[in-house]
């Protein structure tokens, strides 16, 4: 069965193949696309199972609250890391978050989300149980990190994926 080539991988690869090759020319988009499409097909059998992308529009809203958490976040470790924090004692610690979300992409975009965002780290993913246990560096209140994580990233997540 002959398997479609994923159209984001294939705009990426043809993307890096100009940047290393330095170059915007007609012929060499024509070949990057050539050699990124056979290298694609050549890959696919290597991953078994496909997204499935329901409402892709909602990637660029999560993206852009994902950058402002990330600046956000930038600037919460500076100010723990500078001691301009205050009074108030810095307390890091896990949090257990239940998840609804079973799609194994959604949970890879998940893990890159909450990896890529400063002072959290995805630690455990209990798939029993259906939880997931981040770090946070400074844990204010679990319930307003559990609230963060399902509504902001999560939910749009299994609208994408789910």
């Amino acid at each position: 069965m002959m398997r479609r080539i994923p159209p984001v991988f294939l705009v990426v690869l043809v993307i890096m193949w100009l940047l290393v090759n330095s170059t915007v020319s007609l012929g060499h988009i024509v070949l990057g696309t050539i050699v990124s499409a056979l290298l694609l097909l050549a890959a696919a059998p290597l991953r078994p199972l496909q997204p499935t992308i329901r409402r892709g529009y909602r990637l660029f809203t999560l993206m852009a609250v994902v950058f402002v958490d990330i600046v956000r976040s930038n600037i919460g470790v500076a100010r723990v890391i500078l001691g301009l924090v205050g009074e108030r004692d810095v307390r890091a610690g896990f949090v257990h978050i239940p998840l609804d979300m079973t799609d194994p992409h959604g949970l890879a975009g998940l893990s890159m989300i909450i990896t890529a965002t400063p002072g959290t780290i995805w630690v455990d993913l209990n798939l029993k149980e259906k939880r997931l246990t981040i770090h946070v560096l400074d844990l204010l209140d679990e319930d307003e990190w559990i609230h963060r994580i399902k509504e902001r990233y999560e939910r749009p997540l299994m609208e994408v994926f789910e």
